[in-house]
């Protein structure tokens, strides 16, 4: 299952209604209100009150996960376009009649992991530097800004004109039930979905804040890009590789900038699993529906380990940033002027 946030075309008024949907194909989103609606008079399909948010949803996750997958298997697959619920409502729009947003708008909190080794050499090989032991003893992160998420289909502006500014190709996962002090071995059971996350930068600040040993902070969090979908883990369960603790998935990571494909890289490559970062997280603090934790920047990830602090080639407005991850979608972010 493929499950979004997204708002009706045209956008009309200052505080749209967020609508929860789900993907069919790349080009379709089911209405799951409306398909309800729809299903209940078509075949009798027995419905209850549905989650109105994502966060509703991750917070009713077990029981409403397994009502959703039986009413979408009740609908007759890309059919759903000819069809109306109550009111007449369609049950699916085609993906240009609706605007994408994160599909969890606001999370509960970011935590931002380091999780890819190759990533973490080359940032201290800038510096002359190798990894320090303790980068080895456990998974560190950082937290992000939550209230600057944004969606596939909202534009993102840096914060000055001047920006040295880099997006970062990652990966997140989305808590779906709580826990603490999760077993590594256990954390599995924790993750509601994953989806593509670009964690923007402002190299230029983030440059000043590492030099004073704190951050990154303030090069941050003016813009973090999630979506286009939070895919449950069933839909990539032909990508595992290994289990509990070392569960790894193969799936093929690419970012492209107008086009020109710039990053490779592929989620199996991880130091630290998801699982490992789940069981950190959680020591000594409950973990909630509704946290998203993140990947780390995959090995050449990013415009900064390509030289562009050498050659100036930071992102400029106007430019369109392309992330795929195999299995997850493609998020296409285009960079406009600072407001």
């Amino acid at each position: 299952m493929r499950l979004v946030s997204y708002l009706e075309l045209p956008v009309e008024t200052s505080a749209p209604k967020v609508k929860l949907g789900a993907l069919l194909g790349d080009d379709c989103v089911i209405d799951l209100a409306v398909a309800q609606t729809w299903a209940q008079g078509a075949c009798g399909f027995h419905a209850k009150p549905l989650p109105r948010t994502m966060l509703e949803l991750l917070r009713s996750w077990e029981d409403s996960i397994a009502h959703l997958r039986a009413l979408l298997n009740v609908l007759p697959g890309k059919e759903c376009l000819y069809l109306k619920g109550a009111r007449r409502q369609p049950v699916a729009r085609l993906r240009r009649e609706i605007l994408l947003i994160a599909p969890l708008p606001t999370p509960l909190t970011l935590r931002e992991f380091e999780g890819f080794e190759g990533h973490v050499r080359a940032m201290y090989g800038l510096r002359r530097r190798g990894i320090p032991e303790e980068w080895y003893e456990m998974p560190v992160f950082s937290y992000g800004n939550p209230f600057t998420v944004f969606g596939p289909d909202e534009v993102i502006s840096p914060p000055h004109r001047e920006a040295s500014l880099d997006y970062e190709l990652q990966v997140a996962c989305v808590i779906g039930k709580q826990g603490r002090d999760i077993p590594p071995e256990e954390a599995e059971q924790y993750i509601a979905g994953y989806m593509i996350l670009n964690n923007w930068a402002t190299r230029d600040i983030q440059r000043l804040e590492m030099r004073l040993g704190i951050g990154p902070a303030k090069g941050k969090d003016f813009a973090t890009t999630l979506g286009p979908a939070i895919v449950t883990p069933d839909e990539l369960a032909d990508r595992r590789i290994g289990e509990g603790a070392d569960l790894r998935y193969d799936l093929a990571m690419v970012a492209r900038v107008n086009g020109v494909e710039r990053s490779t890289g592929n989620l199996r490559d991880i130091h630290w699993t998801f699982a490992r970062m789940i069981a950190h997280a959680s020591q000594g603090v409950m973990l909630h529906p509704g946290e998203v934790i993140a990947s780390g920047t995959v090995e050449g990830g990013s415009l900064l380990e390509q030289g562009a602090g050498e050659k100036g080639e930071w992102l400029r407005p106007g430019d369109r940033v392309e992330m795929e991850v195999e299995g997850l979608g493609k998020l296409d972010t285009r960079i406009v002027e600072p407001a």
